[in-house]
């Protein structure tokens, strides 16, 4: 069955809405195409190319909403998704503070080219994505002490995504995503050891040599050879820029404001008071190039913009949609994000934290005596309160030297001091959409031995 423009489906959607009774209502279509290719012992072993589209629905009736998806685009279905979406909303509880945005509150103009969303070169082969990953796990088994790869593998996708709405609101973008990852294993039986490596970008010209990620995923399997567990104590830890975006996630969630209109947030009250050190931002930009979230609308159809979330260490503004904003008796963000099957909710797009001047080698040797944090496993964060367990391995650091790898020990702290005393690094990524530096935390808690 030939699949109808995207936009075309939507304007379909909406009008089967109305027909069925719906006072409100938005449609998304998604359709993508996704490629992976795995690799191992140097024969293919998984091949896998996808091709789909989802479509939803969300209706209003008076103050009552229902959501639908379906991914048949028959015009039988349209219509039965409409009467079935309508069906509910009308035994759905009453919500004062859903609907849509205003007209003149709608995103009128934007220029997608300049956001570079999408690469314009020709979906890769297979043959192309298979070689990708036979390099990389070649690279990384040809660093000494790695015993075997556990998987090499090289992906491409590709989406078109269109909303529309009843309050006149039709748009839509491309996106697509380029990747090769890598996991290496060093040692033999209960001596095994394994990590990884890997890079995405939206333009395959980016993308890092399937050389480098495999030999960056041996070294890094073979530097945890020989962990053990380190003493009880407090001590300073360094999160890793692989996993130091996490400290800054946590502080994300803290402000969403579906936490903050329920009440479940240990930053609840926080606003204008300071959540970093004094000489720390983080930016929010949905409008930065080539970028993994960037968009120039929400999924509500509002125009995005750069905001500072935190400036200068204070926190100036949660992350809200309209629901949550009327909710606070406060102005949306632009920060709705949904899918098909679910209404819009609060989500942040690019976040980038202010780098430091020292290098991570620099913090190293100033930590003295303490842990640099490369991997964590499991998560226990009180919503309420931020207090924070995590499961952690690494490297450990004497007189500010790297002495030997460490695993099975837990670190812990509150998440509203941690942050207040954090010493950023300026090794972030600049390509991620969470652009956040190694982190240094003095004086946290840690359980090993």
């Amino acid at each position: 069955m030939t699949i109808p423009p995207l936009d075309t489906l939507t304007s379909a959607l909406l009008d089967a809405a109305r027909r069925a009774g719906a006072d409100a209502a938005d449609a998304m279509a998604v359709q993508g195409t996704s490629l992976a290719i795995d690799m191992r012992g140097g024969v293919l072993e998984q091949a896998e190319r996808s091709e789909g589209i989802d479509l939803g629905l969300r209706v209003m009736v008076g103050q009552r909403q229902a959501n639908v998806s379906a991914s048949d685009v028959s015009p039988a279905t349209l219509a039965a998704m409409a009467e079935r979406a309508v069906a509910m909303a009308r035994e759905a509880p009453l919500d004062p503070y859903i609907g849509l945005a205003d007209p003149a509150q709608l995103a009128r103009a934007w220029d997608i080219a300049a956001l570079e969303m999408c690469d314009p070169t020709p979906e890769p082969d297979p043959a192309t994505l298979q070689d990708d990953a036979a390099r990389a796990e070649a690279a990384a088994l040809a660093v000494q002490g790695v015993a075997q790869v556990q998987s090499a593998s090289a992906g491409y996708g590709l989406r078109h995504v269109h909303l529309a709405a009843s309050n006149g609101f039709s748009a839509g973008y491309s996106r697509s995503d380029r990747s090769v990852s890598c996991v290496a294993i060093s040692g033999t039986g209960t001596g095994m050891e394994r990590d990884y490596d890997g890079d995405m970008r939206i333009f395959q010209s980016d993308l890092r040599s399937p050389e480098d990620i495999g030999q960056s995923a041996g070294h890094r399997a073979v530097e945890r050879q020989g962990a053990r567990k380190p003493k009880t104590g407090t001590y300073p830890v360094l999160f890793d820029e692989r996993i130091s975006s996490s400290l800054i996630g946590h502080l994300l969630a803290a402000i969403n404001g579906s936490a903050i209109a329920r009440g479940s947030s240990w930053l609840l009250g926080a606003l204008g008071q300071p959540v970093l050190p004094d000489h720390l931002s983080l930016i929010e930009d949905p409008l930065r190039p080539r970028a993994t979230a960037s968009r120039p609308f929400d999924a509500e159809g509002l125009p995005t913009q750069r905001r500072a979330i935190v400036q200068d260490g204070i926190l100036t503004g949660w992350t809200l949609d309209l629901a949550t904003a009327r909710k606070l008796g406060m102005q949306s963000t632009a920060n709705a994000a949904r899918g098909t099957s679910a209404p819009p909710s609060p989500s942040n797009w690019n976040v980038a934290l202010t780098q430091g001047s020292a290098s991570r080698d620099d913090l190293i040797r100033d930590m003295g005596t303490g842990l640099l944090v490369t991997s964590m496993i499991g998560a226990t964060i009180n919503p309420n309160t931020g207090d924070y367990s995590r499961g952690a391995s690494g490297l450990w650091i004497e007189n500010g030297q790297i002495a030997y790898p460490v695993n099975e020990c837990t670190i812990a702290g509150n998440l509203r001091d941690m942050l207040r005393r954090i010493l950023p690094a300026n090794d972030a990524r600049l390509h991620l959409s969470r652009v956040v530096p190694s982190l240094l935390v003095e004086g946290m808690t840690l359980a090993g031995d």
